[in-house]
């Protein structure tokens, strides 16, 4: 049997109102979005294969499902990141330490949907255990 090759991840962020937490997403990422396939989506390429995508839906089904995206970003510079997310006007959360390796902080967007965003101090070893893995 042939192996189906993946080639792309959306990460979906569900949102009460695709334009205004699109404009809120433009600030995080310092762009507008990649892609635009309809009213209800809008979508940020953040590596060759990994994208963040808004869905808005409209109805019931969004309100209850708005704000409940825990997605985690790792970025290579978490202070560069973080510094350009505040120049935008976004305020992240305390930055705090995730083990021995790792340094996090959470935002939160307007809908609640919390992105922590992290960076690697050191890649562990490999069988190391980190915080959360044991």
């Amino acid at each position: 049997m042939p192996r189906i090759t993946n080639e792309h991840l959306f990460a979906g962020v569900v949102v009460a109102d695709r334009d205004a937490a699109a404009q809120w997403y433009e600030r995080l990422f310092g762009r507008p979005p990649d892609l635009v396939p309809n009213d209800r989506e809008a979508a940020w390429r953040l590596t060759d294969s990994g994208w963040i995508c808004l869905y808005a839906e409209g109805g019931a089904a969004t309100a209850e499902a708005s704000g409940s995206a825990p997605h985690t970003l790792l970025v290579s510079d978490l202070d560069l990141f973080l510094a350009g997310v505040a120049a935008r006007g976004i305020v992240p959360g305390p930055v705090e330490a995730v083990g021995p390796s790792a340094r996090q902080s959470v935002i939160t967007d307007p809908d609640g949907n919390r992105l922590k965003v992290a960076s690697l101090e050191q890649v562990p070893a490999e069988g190391e255990l980190t915080a959360g893995q044991e």
